[in-house]
């Protein structure tokens, strides 16, 4: 996401989401002390917990066929475990973890922005969505914030994490996001 992002300057966004907060102690160290260029007043750990965005924005208000359209896409996927072991950068700073298995997740991305070709990934800026779970922005990113998660991959034992839902979130007028609702994965609320 870059500073210049008009979609990201809007209120009210709608987002579909894998929700890691299990990953909170491990990314909050950059988390805490990184701001969003959109919401430059609140850290990202305040503003949302850790997560792999899968659509945003989505739609601004997510009716009960909308949601049943994403429950039908998901259906094809089984619950399946997700880890995080390497991290990288994008061109403009933006420090990130990459999602395992890569190409499942790619596949799970691929197959909601199919489902919804009318809400194009950041707002069309990336058509092409890289999956992975930001723990600093491009602001605060740079070759000592890769360096130092790293080493801390290296290090550290990230926990693996069941990913059996997609989660649905909104943005309140305060710019801290709000969980509404959850879809899982498989079309079973039991996995």
């Amino acid at each position: 996401m870059s500073d210049k992002d008009p979609w990201a300057a809007r209120t009210g966004l709608t987002a579909i989401l894998i929700a890691l907060p299990e990953l909170a102690a491990f990314t909050d160290r950059w988390r805490s002390v990184s701001y969003s260029s959109a919401r430059p007043t609140m850290a990202l750990s305040e503003l949302i917990p850790p997560h792999v965005t899968v659509l945003v924005p989505w739609l601004q208000e997510p009716k009960p066929d909308k949601v049943q359209r994403l429950e039908e896409a998901l259906a094809a996927f089984r619950p399946f475990d997700l880890s995080f072991s390497t991290a990288g950068q994008f061109p403009n700073g933006t420090t990130w973890l990459r999602p395992e298995p890569f190409d499942q997740v790619t596949a799970l991305v691929r197959t909601v922005l199919e489902a919804f070709p009318e809400c194009p990934p950041y707002g069309g800026e990336h058509p092409d969505p890289h999956p992975h779970l930001t723990i600093s922005s491009s602001a605060q990113g740079g070759a000592q914030v890769l360096a130092e998660a790293q080493a801390a991959l290296a290090a550290e034992e990230v926990p693996t994490v069941r990913l059996d839902d997609l989660t649905i979130w909104r943005e309140g007028d305060d710019g801290i996001w709000q969980l509404t609702g959850s879809v899982p994965l498989g079309g079973d609320p039991n996995g």
